[in-house]
């Protein structure tokens, strides 16, 4: 079968066209043949610093459509022909290939009303973004004497555009997101912000100057380092602040005076460790796609590069580390 992949971690020139053997899937494993793929930050993370191991090909890619090809002999979910949706594991092989095998507990069925291309942009900024508010910031519970409301930081990333459209269907909450470009601005409206600061700003000020009060919920989606001073001062006494990005170093201790508390997010720690309620990921991928079929929410789709293909994904790589990216590249079709 058709992949890309790398031996050796460096710049997108690593990536190449490759051919693998094609996959046999057992146990509760689904072998999918792959229509459509995005590419995510964590792509360009693992091929600029993961090698692959002595003598194999490291394959990269989390987010992925296709149909069933093949099920193993525990499958109890899906049939051959099946269409589906999902973000795979982060130590297992991506999906950057013709052919992919993924464990059926976190695996969705598509929306019915998206294309494959559209709905390939969804499953790890889905699955990232519904963890984070319903599962580590419990936004549903509200912080005493806070303002109803949640600052995205970086609100125009693929994270961020889900995780405003899913504030605003599923909550009561104001949603405050972050952008820094018109375009950029104009596209958080869209997606259903109430209100867009700028994070090229002090954005503590900003937040004040709106007039709702301390927001109880803050949600970093990149340059927490950066603003880690501003989110201490907005953000209300026993408020609650969520992270998913890298910085080098973390300093939380300012937190302390407010009694805030921090959570960590990666979509990956439930297939990494096949956690007791691992299948949450695939329920929750199956209410997305409810989400979208009934017309809430829309995918966070802003371009499709072109074919999976080792010369395309360089392009989507250099795009993604440049931080300009909008939304989500996805490619499709080999």
């Amino acid at each position: 079968m058709k992949a890309i992949a790398y031996r050796k971690p460096g710049a997108v020139e690593v990536l190449e066209d490759v051919t693998l053997d094609r996959p046999v899937p057992a146990g509760r494993d689904i072998l999918v043949e792959v229509a459509a793929v995005s590419v995510n930050p964590v792509d360009t993370k693992v091929r600029r610093g993961v090698a692959a191991e002595d003598g194999q090909w490291k394959v990269l890619g989390w987010d992925a459509v296709g149909r069933v090809a093949g099920i193993g002999d525990k499958v109890e979910g899906f049939k051959v022909g099946d269409a589906v949706y999902y973000a795979g594991s982060l130590i297992r092989p991506g999906t950057n290939s013709q052919f992919h095998l993924v464990d059926e507990r976190i695996v969705g069925r598509k929306p019915e009303s998206l294309g494959d291309a559209e709905a390939a942009a969804l499953p790890l900024t889905s699955i990232t973004a519904w963890e984070m508010l319903f599962d580590r910031l419990d936004v549903r519970k509200p912080v005493p004497g806070a303002a109803n409301a949640i600052v995205i930081v970086g609100g125009a990333g693929g994270v961020g555009s889900i995780a405003i459209q899913l504030a605003r269907q599923l909550t009561d909450l104001t949603v405050i997101a972050t952008a820094s470009r018109e375009e950029t601005k104009d596209w958080v409206r869209a997606l259903g912000a109430h209100h867009v600061i700028d994070h090229s700003q002090p954005i503590a000020a900003q937040v004040d100057a709106l007039g709702l009060g301390q927001p109880g919920f803050v949600f970093s989606t990149t340059q927490t380092d950066r603003h880690i001073a501003e989110i201490v001062e907005l953000i209300a006494p026993q408020g609650r602040f969520g992270l998913i990005d890298d910085p080098e170093t973390l300093d939380i201790k300012p937190f302390k005076r407010k009694s805030i508390s921090i959570h960590w997010e990666l979509m990956y720690t439930r297939p990494i460790f096949e956690t007791a309620d691992m299948a949450e990921q695939g329920r929750l991928l199956n209410e997305v796609a409810g989400l979208i079929d009934a017309g809430r929410i829309r995918t966070t789709l802003t371009e499709v590069m072109g074919p999976i293909d080792a010369a395309t994904l360089q392009k989507a790589h250099a795009l993604i580390e440049s931080g300009k990216a909008r939304g989500k590249v996805v490619l499709e079709g080999f």
